[in-house]
């Protein structure tokens, strides 16, 4: 499979390195173009081009984090930092519009009343994305009990 146009979604987790090295990897073979997104989620009350600092300087710092991790695997990655209402659609509309073949997202291990969740972004980003998406959980850590 080649994917020349990868999206990859951060949000400033741990998980956000491994997301780029996977993309970094996937992009070489075909020599495609790696697109970074942070997506800074306004509430309703907000006007969409109304600028939360705190929230952008912590979308500028995952996304300046994310071009560090990218020169370290030897590629240039592409930056965006989007506002939006909800991170789901945003991420899908950005895949629609810059003709992805590929989004990769990161997923931090979550519970919600003990079970596992995936939260509300990658159901939606599952169902709805226009082309492949590959999901890259993080290991379950070991100081919640879990062996290996």
């Amino acid at each position: 499979m080649e994917f020349k146009r990868i999206l990859v979604a951060v949000n400033g987790s741990k998980v956000d390195d491994d997301v780029i090295q996977l993309a970094c990897q996937l992009a070489r073979r075909s020599k495609g173009k790696v697109y970074v997104t942070y997506v800074i989620q306004l509430e309703r009350t907000l006007s969409l081009d109304v600028e939360v600092k705190s929230e952008v300087d912590r979308g500028e710092e995952a996304l300046d984090a994310a071009e560090c991790c990218a020169e370290n695997c030897g590629y240039e990655v592409i930056t965006d930092l989007l506002q939006a209402r909800a991170v789901g659609p945003a991420l899908v509309n950005e895949a629609a519009e810059r003709s992805i073949d590929l989004i990769v997202i990161g997923l931090g291990y979550k519970t919600r009343f003990g079970e596992f969740s995936l939260g509300d972004i990658v159901p939606y980003v599952l169902k709805n994305a226009p082309c492949r998406v590959i999901l890259l959980r993080e290991p379950v850590s070991l100081r919640r009990g879990s062996r290996r």
